[in-house]
């Protein structure tokens, strides 16, 4: 995880670790949303378009993939990493989310990248703080390596 945050152009600068991945796909056009209004998303157009199939095919509760899909289009658009390694972000998604003149978390998280504003941050930190040992054990024993 990397703290960072939006330019005054509204581009995320990427950290150096993270730049390698996003220089190295084959198609270098990304899609920069969010599903839930909350958490701000970076994904690999190959990884988008597994999401929009799976939004049109998802049966068991197609008003929230039809939400999620809305939510996801009002909020995101096409964007491409620059020569400087930035990401620009759209100005719904920055206002919306107030990703604005504030420190940011940016986390790999299978195959997409979260961006995390500060506020979002502490949440999930508090909320991981309270990971037990029970659940811990039933992590190692599903084979996690504690």
């Amino acid at each position: 995880m990397y703290t960072t945050r939006l330019d005054d152009k509204g581009r995320l600068k990427v950290p150096a670790g993270f730049q390698g991945f996003f220089s190295a796909l084959r198609e270098r056009t990304l899609f920069v949303t969010s599903i839930d209004r909350k958490l701000a998303l970076i994904y690999p157009m190959a990884i988008w378009r597994q999401n929009e199939e799976f939004f049109v095919n998802y049966k068991e509760d197609p008003g929230a993939a039809r939400a999620a899909a809305f939510n996801a289009a009002d909020l995101g658009a096409e964007s491409e990493m620059d020569a400087q390694g930035r990401i620009l972000f759209p100005p719904e998604l920055r206002r919306e989310l107030g990703l604005e003149n504030g420190t940011l978390r940016i986390c790999a998280h299978k195959g997409k990248f979260e961006i995390l504003t500060e506020q979002l941050y502490e949440q999930r930190k508090q909320a991981a703080a309270q990971l037990n040992a029970g659940s811990l054990e039933k992590l190692e024993s599903a084979g996690l390596n504690l």
